[in-house]
């Protein structure tokens, strides 16, 4: 259980402003756990969370009152602070450093690259051959983007817990703004803590990085206190912070992919469009914006596609333990089982009079090591409502799932209008796309 902030002072002298050690821990009694990072150093904090899966490993969380006074000390330090050259050749490095390298976690200590995915396993249940496709794809997204010209704002990044490839957004921002406040997940804030650490060990200067673990209510006042803001979130969240200026924002993707009607037209045939459809639904387990929820039939019977889509999507995993190592289609272990049942219970419950669900592997799995998983899964619509809706079309869930359904042009572009992500098939060879 987490402790009230306990003081109100907000300058020198408050236990949020005395610089911690390495292997201190976030809590008076000195337990493990993770560190904010604030006035260019790691410090503890009396109000702490438990980490999922790590057992007696808290985070440190950083009370508004506190991000009050750091706003102060940042507009008091910002001017006498020499400029940064050399943005996106730091970046680089600490992404070397992030992905195989060692470097020093407050409150953790040395982090080892092998050590940083065993942490991801036991508190997040991400598997290895993820957390290493999700670094390249870190390192690649910045090694190709465009370079920014550097501002003298103070920038929020909030971040998902759904995959740490929206670290991207933290180094973007680094590369263009005086100083970046992380907001990390709290369930899963050490891939932002170990990006944090690593940037410092290439000599990001410490005053311009900021790593502030709280409380979701607090996020309002972090808000206010920054001058641009990038948000990562669900439908709630999203709605909840829509109208702050300058706000970039990252909601829900409710992926779509359009299917034609096959035959004489140069579409694809059954078997491809499986293969094309496939990694878009179950690629990186399904944990990504991007991965499509909803395949549309357009103008056309769903059901032999959405029969040959659910037992390919059953052959992903058969059996009775799911293998974390297995490197083209791994799944994420839950470390919470009551989320884990009350996402696959989120599509049963969805259901509406005619519609079913395909795939036949159990939702729920353990694995050898009784981790639990939940499997993908498949819903075949009966069709929209009155209204062009369904619970299930868009519906994002931490694992794959997609809900197919047949319609017509017109409701096949709402849906599209719908989603941030529409796909389309490819086409076949000597045809226009």
């Amino acid at each position: 259980m987490t402790r009230p902030y306990e003081g109100e002072a907000e300058e020198a002298g408050s236990p949020y402003d005395e610089p911690a050690s390495g292997s201190a821990g976030p809590g008076s009694e000195g337990e493990p756990g993770v560190l904010a990072f604030r006035r260019a150093a790691w410090q503890p904090s009396l109000d702490t969370a438990p980490l999922p899966g790590l057992a007696g490993t808290r985070l440190a969380l950083v009370p508004h009152i506190v991000a009050h006074s750091d706003r102060r000390w940042w507009d008091a330090v910002h001017p006498g602070l020499p400029p940064l050259t050399d943005r996106r050749e730091r970046v680089l490095a600490a992404l070397e450093l992030f992905r195989h390298g060692t470097v020093t976690v407050g409150g953790l200590g040395p982090q080892s690259a092998a050590g940083f995915r065993t942490a991801l396993w036991e508190s997040a249940g991400l598997p290895g051959p993820l957390v290493d496709r999700w670094g390249a794809l870190l390192h690649d997204g910045a090694a190709r983007r465009e370079t920014a010209v550097p501002d003298g704002a103070l920038v929020l990044v909030s971040l998902p817990g759904n995959t740490f490839t929206c670290l991207d957004s933290v180094l973007a921002e680094a590369e263009r703004s005086a100083c970046v406040w992380v907001r990390p997940s709290r369930r899963e804030p050490l891939s932002a803590a170990r990006l944090v650490a690593a940037l410092l060990a290439v000599g990001w200067p410490p005053q311009r990085l900021a790593l502030y673990p709280c409380e979701q209510r607090a996020l309002h006042g972090l808000l206010g206190l920054t001058d641009r803001h990038v948000v990562y979130g669900g439908a709630g969240l999203a709605a909840s912070v829509r109208d702050s200026a300058a706000l970039t924002l990252h909601g829900p993707g409710r992926g779509c992919a359009l299917v034609p009607p096959g035959g004489g037209g140069g579409l694809l045939p059954l078997d491809d469009t499986v293969a094309w459809l496939l990694p878009l639904i179950a690629a990186d387990s399904g944990r990504f914006c991007s991965n499509v929820r909803t395949v549309v039939c357009v103008d056309h019977d769903p059901e032999p596609l959405a029969k040959a889509l659910a037992a390919a999507l059953d052959a992903l995993h058969p059996g009775p333990a799911p293998d974390p190592a297995e490197p083209h289609w791994p799944l994420t272990a839950f470390r919470d089982p009551g989320e884990a049942e009350r996402a696959a219970a989120s599509v049963r419950e969805r259901l509406r009079p005619g519609d079913r669900l395909l795939t036949r592997e159990p939702a729920l799995v353990r694995g050898a090591a009784e981790d639990l998983f939940v499997r993908p899964q498949l819903a075949l619509l009966h069709g929209l409502g009155p209204d062009g809706r369904h619970p299930l079309a868009g519906h994002e869930v931490p694992f794959p799932f997609a809900a197919v359904l047949g319609a017509g042009a017109d409701a096949a572009r709402a849906l599209a209008d719908d989603s941030l992500f529409v796909y389309r098939p490819p086409a076949a060879p000597g045809e226009q796309p």
